[in-house]
């Protein structure tokens, strides 16, 4: 019986492990798909583009150079929108102008930028205080959600463990001293 598992199961196993899966032909391999650059699988978080724009602005790039480098970088929704606001404020539109339309991860750095860009000030010690805030605020509803958490478990818990141990705990003790009891009562 054993042999016949055992088999079974490298046979199930063997054909994907002999012959690796090759793309069909016709079709190009996902890395190759966007002229040699590797697929992005996720999306840049606002808190890193706002780091990453504090980089690129400490170096000495302007601001529309800074969003075209990091929306190039960052890729996605945010990413474009960065690229499409730099470009935008080199060819001389206005800053509203040239955010409208952004989508929801990019405008952290919108409101970042406006003062600095409108008013000619250093845009780096925005940018960092903006995402502290945010940093901030994700620690403090990883918090509020973790005591939430707590709360929301005691009643699934108490209904599972409190039966548990005592059929498992308990009547196993009752039992026994009662077993005892009896004998000792019976002629």
């Amino acid at each position: 019986m054993e042999v016949v598992l055992v088999l079974s199961l490298v046979l199930a196993v063997t054909p994907w492990s002999v012959h690796p899966a090759r793309p069909v032909s016709g079709t190009r391999s996902p890395a190759r798909r966007s002229r040699g650059r590797p697929a992005r699988t996720a999306a840049v978080e606002g808190v890193l583009l706002l780091d990453l724009l504090d980089a690129a602005v400490a170096s000495g790039a302007s601001v529309p150079r800074a969003l075209n480098a990091v929306g190039r970088a960052a890729g996605g929704e945010a990413g474009d929108a960065l690229v499409a606001a730099g470009t935008a404020l080199m060819l001389g539109a206005s800053w509203q102008a040239a955010w409208a339309g952004a989508p929801e991860g990019a405008l952290d750095v919108r409101d970042c930028l406006e003062d600095a860009w409108l008013t000619g000030s250093a845009p780096g010690p925005s940018l960092r205080v903006r995402a502290a805030t945010v940093r901030r605020e994700r620690r403090r509803r990883a918090r509020t959600a973790g005591a939430a958490l707590g709360v929301h478990l005691v009643l699934p818990l108490g209904l599972c463990f409190l039966p548990a141990f005592a059929l498992l705990g308990l009547a196993p003790l009752v039992l026994g001293l009662g077993s005892g009891l009896l004998v000792g009562l019976l002629p």
